[in-house]
C-alpha cells in the first residue's frame, strides 16, 4: 500500500478480532517506526505487549480503582476488545538537553507511524488511554519504574470484515494555516540597531 493511500484510508478500528500481529512481526514494523523525527536518537519508550490471559489481567487492574459494581465490569472488559494490547511506556531521559515534551513528541511520532504500517499490512489499530495510565494497579502490574510513565494502549487486531468504513473527506485546515508578514522597508541592520541604542541612552 502506498503511503499516501494508507493516511487516506486508516482509520480508528473500535473492534479488532484475531489474528493480530505476532511478537516478531510487531517487533520488525517497529523497527521502521523508530525511524519517526527522534531529536538525540533517544528512543525515550518501550513496549510491553498483553495478549491472551494477560489481557484479563490488565482489565482486573483497570477495575481496581472502580467505585460501582458496573464501572467495575465495564472496565474489566476493556482489554478484551482486540486480540493484542501494545502498551506504551515513556521512557524519558532525564536532566538530559532534549526537554520532556520534545521525547514526548518524538514517541508520538513513532505510534502514528506504527499505525500506519500496521495498516499497511492488513492490520487495524486504535489509540486508547483512560484513567487506567494513572493506576498504581496497573503501573504494578506492568512493572513500571518511578520515573516511566504509561502513555496508553495501542488496541491490535484485524478489522472486523462486516463493519462497514465510511468514506472521509480530509480535515478543513485552511484557518489554521498563516503566513509570516514582515514590515514593509528594509531590515534595519546591525550598525542601524547599535546607532539607535546609543543614540536612546544619550
Amino acid at each position: 500500500m502506498e503511503l499516501e493511500a494508507a493516511v487516506r484510508t486508516r482509520r480508528s478500528e473500535h473492534r479488532l478480532l484475531d489474528p493480530a500481529p505476532s511478537d516478531e512481526e510487531f517487533t520488525d514494523l517497529l523497527g521502521w517506526a523508530a525511524t519517526a523525527p527522534d531529536h538525540g536518537h533517544l528512543r525515550p519508550w518501550r513496549w510491553i505487549l498483553v495478549r491472551g490471559e494477560g489481557r484479563a489481567a490488565l482489565g482486573a487492574s483497570f477495575a481496581s480503582g472502580a467505585t460501582d459494581a458496573e464501572t467495575s465490569r465495564r472496565e474489566a472488559r476493556k482489554p478484551l476488545r482486540a486480540p493484542l494490547l501494545a502498551t506504551l511506556v515513556l521512557v524519558p531521559q532525564r536532566n538530559h538537553r532534549v526537554p520532556h515534551w520534545e521525547q514526548l513528541a518524538a514517541s508520538s511520532a513513532m505510534v502514528n507511524s506504527l499505525m500506519l504500517l500496521l495498516h499497511g499490512r492488513g492490520f487495524g489499530s486504535i489509540w486508547r488511554t483512560g484513567s487506567s495510565v494513572d493506576s498504581a494497579g496497573t503501573r504494578a502490574l506492568l512493572g513500571l519504574a518511578a520515573h516511566e510513565g504509561l502513555i496508553g494502549w495501542l488496541y491490535v487486531g484485524t478489522p472486523d470484515p462486516t463493519r462497514r468504513s465510511v468514506p472521509r473527506s480530509p480535515v478543513p485546515v485552511s484557518d489554521r494555516v498563516s503566513r509570516l508578514a514582515l514590515p514593509l522597508g528594509p531590515a534595519p541592520s546591525e550598525a542601524e540597531d547599535a546607532r539607535e541604542i546609543t543614540s536612546s541612552r544619550r
